[in-house]
């Protein structure tokens, strides 16, 4: 039987063809008396740790016959977790489309699946499709004329989107794997299947976008954007339709992948009595470097080689139960408006395709776990937006002042991209409490001892990252159903189950698998 065997751990000077880790391999197993009908690299990743012997450490896979115990073991190698796959459907009969509510990373999948499985989804998304999102959210930055349901939280592809397409996660699981292959297929770039940090780019991830919803709606499905829900109705544990801002719905089946900026909904919800329960989340404010700053003290005179790219980053540190981190690095990027809700400021972050921005942004975050989280949330970002001086201009400080505690140093030689430079010089000290201000400073001066610069003085931080993940969960049991329903499934980072793209999608993907185990298309 042919079965697929992983090497891990070979490194190579960044300037080697990665064919020359295939050959390694391949001799490795020659050695062993396995038979490889094929090689490939599986993954890669960056070892920086000596900037004067900078590697690419490769996994490489292998197809092959004869597996056994002992060779496995002599080749030092694992086998490749199962792949994702569909199930066959259930016998509950379902007489009307399912209703897949949102279409970021997770209703994106969901309906996509349930697309080719012939259950032609009705998708709703209270933005727009990706033309009418992308030119919104155009206006917003340059006239600060907001559209609330249209923006770079709402619409089409969801919030990431338009920061970047950064697929890292944390999560260990064979959908993960089956997400970029479709995403290769529908436009990404093919190194997304082997990068360590992959990342398919803002202008890359909508084309991709387009083409999956083009995709479900020739399978028969269908995309209402422009359409927000606002009423679910039941009968006893049955969601039998849904209300929107165009008309009631009939549903089948509910998935609830409404993104973690859905507020309104958020307390719909609870206003209902669905089972709904607080969670961890963080806040913090954006850094901005020089990236030639960053790509120097990460890769020293190899900075700016064409092969290693914008050097990204990842740091953390905890003090007891609250941690302190990166996130959402963003190499060459830019930091972005993206609010949601009128007279607030939120920041994210967002890079292009080439990541060849003059600076590179990250999210310095501390997790909190507040009483009333959703409250916690706005008034943080209306306080950002009184702090900017109105006109979403952002509260923006300098590190030397942000640690000190003054103000007064202006950007001279690191520009803040946020709207084009639509800031404002305030002391961010004033916008959170003491426990917050003091883990941010904590983790800048523990960062800097890890990359040279960090703490620089003129580096530029902007308030406030509110939205990093949903402050609530929607509570669901086994069958992945809300408590208490028989067909409504809360899905992705929204609901509180997924930190990002790929994590998100793969919740979308077992949702849709759990719907189809459950039931058997009835209707035409």
């Amino acid at each position: 039987m042919k079965r697929t065997v992983i090497l891990k751990n070979i490194g190579l000077p960044f300037t080697a063809y990665p064919e020359e880790a295939v050959n390694i391999a391949l001799l490795r197993a020659k050695k062993v008396g396995l038979c490889v009908s094929k090689g490939y690299i599986y993954k890669r990743s960056i070892d920086s740790r000596r900037k004067d012997d900078i590697k690419f450490v490769y996994s490489v896979a292998l197809e092959c016959e004869g597996l056994s115990e002992k060779r496995l073991k002599a080749l030092d190698a694992s086998i490749e977790k199962e792949s994702w796959s569909i199930p066959e459907s259930g016998k509950t009969p379902l007489d009307t489309p399912p209703v897949v509510c949102g279409f970021g990373p997770a209703g994106m999948f969901a309906a996509l699946i349930l697309a080719e499985q012939g259950y032609k989804p009705v998708v709703l998304e209270r933005g727009s499709d990706v033309k009418v999102r992308r030119m919104a959210v155009d206006r917003f930055m340059k006239t600060g004329i907001l559209d609330t349901e249209c923006n770079i939280q709402y619409g089409a592809g969801g919030a990431g989107t338009l920061s970047d397409g950064k697929l890292v996660t944390r999560i260990s699981d064979p959908a993960c794997r089956y997400i970029f292959q479709r995403l290769v297929e529908f436009g990404a770039p093919e190194e997304i299947m082997y990068d360590a940090k992959p990342h398919v780019g803002t202008d890359k991830l909508l084309n991709v976008v387009e083409n999956i919803s083009n995709r479900i709606i020739a399978l028969g499905g269908k995309i209402l954007y422009d359409t927000r829900l606002t009423k679910i109705n039941r009968k006893n544990t049955e969601v039998i339709s849904v209300e929107t801002t165009k008309g009631e719905i009939e549903c089948g089946a509910l998935i609830l992948a409404i993104g973690n900026s859905a507020r309104d909904t958020y307390r719909y919800l609870i206003s209902e009595g669905y089972d709904i329960e607080n969670k961890p989340f963080s806040v913090g404010v954006r850094i901005e470097h020089m990236r030639e700053d960053i790509d120097k003290a990460l890769y020293g005179d190899h900075a700016g080689n064409p092969l290693l790219g914008a050097a990204p980053y990842a740091y953390s540190k905890r003090v007891g139960d609250v941690g302190v981190y990166t996130f959402c690095m963003c190499p060459g990027g830019e930091v972005v408006a993206a609010t949601s809700m009128e007279n607030a400021v939120v920041t994210n972050g967002m890079s292009y395709y080439a990541r060849n921005g003059r600076n590179s942004n990250a999210a310095i975050l501390v997790s909190v776990n507040p009483e009333n989280p959703i409250e916690y949330q706005e008034r943080l970002e209306r306080a950002a937006f009184t702090a900017g001086g109105g006109e979403y201009y952002a509260p923006m400080q300098t590190v030397g002042d942000f640690m000190e505690g003054k103000t007064g140093m202006m950007p001279q030689r690191i520009m803040p991209t946020y709207m084009g430079g639509k800031v404002r010089n305030y002391d961010l000290n004033r916008l959170f409490t003491k426990d917050i201000n003091d883990m941010l400073r904590l983790g800048i001066a523990s960062f800097d001892k890890s990359l040279q610069g960090f703490a620089a003085k003129d580096a530029i931080l902007t308030g406030v990252e509110t939205r990093t993940s949903a402050p609530v969960r929607i509570k669901r049991n086994e069958k992945l159903l809300a408590q208490g329903t028989s067909n409504l499934y809360p899905c992705g980072e929204g609901a509180g189950y997924a930190g990002g793209i790929t994590s998100a999608a793969a919740d979308g993907l077992h949702c849709a698998k759990a719907l189809i185990e459950e039931y058997e298309r009835k209707y035409q």
